[in-house]
């Protein structure tokens, strides 16, 4: 029988060690040496390394970083390049929202379902002309599904090898304007894209990100001199604060914001409607993949927050209500600002919602009282990564 990773106590990870050997399906980020002076440690991610924590950061301590000053993250994010004249009717094939509202220069969020409504993966995708796309996909198999479906469509599904790094946190912006020759592009408002010159290099970047704050994201291309672009964005973010930090500080920040995981947070079993994805479902566009089953699937949200004051809640922990079996939790950790267990539960009916006070399994196997809460945890406008609220936290002790 397979078990879970998951136990809230031990967990597998990969780390870099002298030798060769059987490695030959995963694939270092361009900026993997760079990292290595930090002691990163690993876990793989669309058969990518992305770090989740290094040595000489403490989990809290990157937390913080990304709260108040700029934080990098270098991703396992997998882009797929769809170009040719059939690549926006595939690509509104493939996902549920309306790709053909999307202006080139824009950005747009890509949802892809099967037939059965069950959901297989989400990602931001850039539109680079009328017919070429970049999708950075989250973890998940879709790149086979993507070809078998574009049978008989004049469009190719390449990999660009391009690596995706987000930059992200308050003083994000300031270090982009250091960074870029012409200062912040304009426009570049929120899901939007730009072209820039960091240090004699054209490199393509997003207002886009996984953690709700101020921010912005690079992709880095086969052409480029990483280690020369790299060194130009640390020089121009040293006076911010920044530095590069790992997915377990960044974590943190998703759950209170409510942004979702693909594979944990939602999967094959689950509809857009499940997760709180429905408003991203298109209903009035041609028909795509999932869309009958969408129209007959059930409308109500399963998936709510959790808050717990006496502990942090177990991924794939049990959610008990009424003395019964209610659902799973699909992510969990303790938040520095909060100063409290937060986290993501799975409800097996939608008749418990926010507000509902719950029993869950915590990472030392008890169960604690917790109350399931609507998110965003907070910044329920999500003015943050919008540029319309500063907010900047104090640190607790």
């Amino acid at each position: 029988m397979m078990m879970n990773s998951s136990d809230g106590k031990t967990r597998d990870l990969v780390t870099t060690r002298p030798g060769a050997g059987w490695d030959f399906n995963l694939r270092r980020h361009v900026y993997h040496e760079v990292e290595a002076r930090h002691g990163p440690h690993y876990c793989v991610y669309n058969r990518r390394l992305m770090c989740v924590y290094m040595d000489d950061l403490d989990t809290d301590e990157g937390y913080w970083l990304l709260r108040t000053k700029a934080a990098c993250l270098h991703t396992g994010e997998y882009p797929i390049e769809f170009v040719g004249p059939d690549a926006e009717k595939l690509m509104n094939l493939l996902f549920v929202n309306n790709i053909s509202k999307v202006k080139v220069g824009r950005c747009g969020y890509g949802i892809a379902c099967f037939d059965d409504g069950g959901l297989i993966v989400d990602g931001v995708f850039v539109r680079l002309a009328q017919d070429r796309f970049w999708y950075a996909q989250a973890d998940g198999d879709f790149v086979n599904w993507a070809k078998a479906h574009a049978k008989g469509m004049d469009v190719r599904i390449l990999d660009p090898e391009v690596n995706v790094s987000q930059i992200q946190g308050p003083l994000s912006m300031e270090v982009l304007a250091a960074a870029a020759r012409d200062g912040i592009p304009e426009p570049f408002g929120y899901f939007g894209s730009a072209w820039v010159d960091f240090g004699g290099q054209k490199v393509l970047i997003s207002r886009t990100g996984y953690t709700n704050e101020l921010g912005w994201e690079f992709y880095t291309e086969p052409h480029h001199d990483a280690g020369a672009l790299w060194a130009h964005l640390d020089q121009a973010g040293a006076p911010q604060g920044l530095r590069m930090f790992g997915l377990d500080s960044m974590n943190i920040r998703r759950i209170e914001a409510g942004i979702l995981n693909a594979g944990s947070d939602f999967d094959e079993t689950t509809t857009p409607y499940d997760v709180g994805l429905g408003q991203f479902v298109d209903l009035t566009k041609d028909d795509f993949i999932g869309k009958a089953a969408l129209e007959a699937a059930p409308k109500e949200r399963r998936l709510h927050g959790i808050i717990c004051h006496g502990a942090e809640p177990r991924v794939n922990g049990r959610v008990v209500w009424r003395d019964a079996p209610a659902g799973r939790i699909t992510a969990g950790a303790t938040s520095p600002y909060l100063g409290h267990g937060i986290g993501m539960a799975l409800m097996d009916s939608a008749e418990a919602g926010p507000g509902t006070e719950v029993m869950i399994e915590a990472n030392d196997g008890q169960m604690y009282p917790a109350t399931l809460a609507e998110m965003p945890l907070y910044d329920k406008a999500c003015e943050i990564p919008r540029g319309k609220l500063v907010d900047i936290p104090a640190r607790s002790a």
